[in-house]
C-alpha cells in the first residue's frame, strides 16, 4: 500500500504492501438507509476484530465510527470513518513528555455534535456522471480494506469507495509516521468511458496568532484568485471564501484589494505569502499556457509559517496534482468560535480537470511533515 509513497517520506522504514483483505472489508456508509444492521459496538467490535493493529484502534467519537492511528513518540491521528475525515492531528513537535500538538482546527455544530468541519478532507468530483439534480458525483460511502502496522514507527489505513454503477474505483491510503502524515488517493477508471475529475486534499491548519501566519515557497508562481472546490467539510464555503473582508485592510483602515479579480493571473513576488488578510486563490500554470513546453510549475513544496505564535512550521508536500490551493479566512475566523487562526491550503487539480481514459489510473498524495523537533 506505501509503495506511491515511501520514496517521498523521510522515514527510513515504509510500511510494505500487504494483501487487500477484500473478502472482509467493512462497510461504512453516509447514507442512513444503508448502515449495516448490526449496533455500533458489534460493528466497531468487527472492525477491531478484522484490521485492528498496534497502534490502530477502532471507536466511536460522537456516536460516528472512526479509528485513531498512533505511532510510538505519541502522534496520532483521529480519522471518520463514515466520510474519511480527518478531525485531528496531533504530532510530536517539543522534546517533553507531553510534547504533541493538534494541527487542525475543527468546529463541532452546537445542536449536531456529529456534525464536523474543518480537518483534512478528500474532495473527488466526476465531472462526467450527474446525479439527479445534475450535479456532479462526489464520494459519499467508504469501506475499510486493510491496515498494517510495523508497531512502532508506521501504521497505514486503506478506505474505499466506488459510485454507483461500480465504473470509477477509489481507494484512500492514510499513513502515520513519528514525523509525517501521508494521504494518498488511488483512482481506477473501470467504465467503457473517459472520465473528467476534479480533486483535492484540504487541510484546515490551526495558527496561534493571526499575525504572522504565512506561507514560504511560493514566490514566482502564478495565481489568482479562486474559490475552493465545494464540500461538506469546508470551514468556508466557495461563497464564503470569496467575500470581501469585514475588516478593511491597509492604513486608516483604507481598502487595499488583496488580489486581482477572479480569472486575472498574477505572480507572487513575495517570498513570503502573508495571511492575515483574507484571500483565496489557487497557485497554478493559467490552463493557456499548459500547452507550451517551457512553463513554470507550482513548487512541490512550500511551508506554513506561524511566526508570532506557536512558532511552528509544516511542510507540505505535493505529488500528482497540478495545482495548490490557499485559503484564510481573515476577521471571516471570529464567526466561527473563532478563538483559534485557521488557514485553508492543500493540492489540487480544479483548473483543469484530470482526464482518465478506460483502464487508467491516477495517483495523487499530499504529505505533511515537519522538523521542528
Amino acid at each position: 500500500m506505501a509503495s506511491l509513497l515511501s520514496a517521498h517520506l523521510s522515514n527510513p522504514k515504509p510500511l510494505l504492501p500487504l494483501p487487500l483483505i477484500r473478502a472482509t472489508s467493512y462497510s461504512i456508509s453516509t447514507n442512513a438507509t444503508a448502515v449495516p444492521a448490526q449496533s455500533p459496538t458489534s460493528s466497531l467490535q468487527s472492525l477491531e476484530e478484522t484490521f485492528g493493529r498496534k497502534g490502530i484502534k477502532f471507536i466511536e467519537s460522537n456516536g460516528i465510527p472512526s479509528v485513531e492511528l498512533s505511532v510510538r513518540n505519541g502522534s496520532s491521528v483521529n480519522l471518520r470513518l463514515s466520510d474519511a475525515l480527518i478531525t485531528s492531528y496531533k504530532p510530536k513537535v517539543f522534546w517533553k513528555d507531553d510534547g504533541c500538538k493538534e494541527v487542525l482546527r475543527t468546529i463541532q455544530a452546537v445542536e449536531d455534535p456529529s456534525s464536523v468541519k474543518g480537518g483534512i478532507g478528500l474532495i473527488l468530483n466526476d465531472l462526467s456522471k450527474t446525479t439527479n439534480n445534475s450535479s456532479p458525483w462526489y464520494l459519499s460511502e467508504w469501506v475499510v480494506k486493510d491496515t498494517d502496522s510495523d508497531s512502532f514507527d508506521a501504521v497505514q489505513i486503506e478506505l474505499g469507495c466506488t459510485n454507483g454503477n461500480g465504473t470509477l474505483e477509489v481507494t484512500y491510503v492514510i499513513s502515520l509516521y513519528p514525523l509525517s502524515l501521508a494521504t494518498a488517493v488511488i483512482v481506477n477508471n473501470t467504465g467503457p468511458k473517459p472520465i473528467e475529475l476534479t480533486s483535492a486534499i484540504l487541510s484546515h491548519i490551526k495558527m496561534d496568532k493571526r499575525d504572522g501566519t504565512a506561507i514560504d515557497g511560493l514566490i514566482g508562481c502564478s495565481y489568482c484568485a479562486h474559490p475552493p472546490l465545494d464540500s461538506s467539510f469546508g470551514i468556508l464555503s466557495p461563497v464564503e471564501a470569496m467575500k470581501p473582508d469585514d475588516e478593511p485592510s491597509g492604513w486608516f483602515g483604507s481598502s487595499k484589494p488583496d488580489a486581482p479579480k477572479a480569472g486575472v493571473w498574477t505572480v507572487e513576488d513575495n517570498q513570503y505569502t502573508f495571511l492575515k488578510n483574507k484571500l483565496s486563490r489557487v497557485y497554478a500554470v493559467p490552463p493557456p499556457e499548459r500547452s507550451k513546453r517551457m512553463r513554470r510549475t507550482p513548487p512541490s513544496n512550500y511551508t506554513t509559517i506561524d511566526k508570532h505564535g506557536s512558532k511552528l512550521n509544516f511542510r507540505i508536500i505535493r505529488m500528482g496534482f497540478e495545482d495548490i490551493y490557499l485559503g484564510s479566512p481573515g476577521s471571516f475566523a471570529k464567526r466561527n468560535n473563532g478563538e483559534d487562526y485557521f488557514i485553508c491550503t492543500g493540492p489540487a487539480s480544479m483548473m483543469v480537470p484530470v482526464v482518465l481514459n478506460p483502464e487508467e489510473e491516477w495517483r495523487a498524495a499530499q504529505v505533511i511533515e515537519h522538523d521542528n523537533l
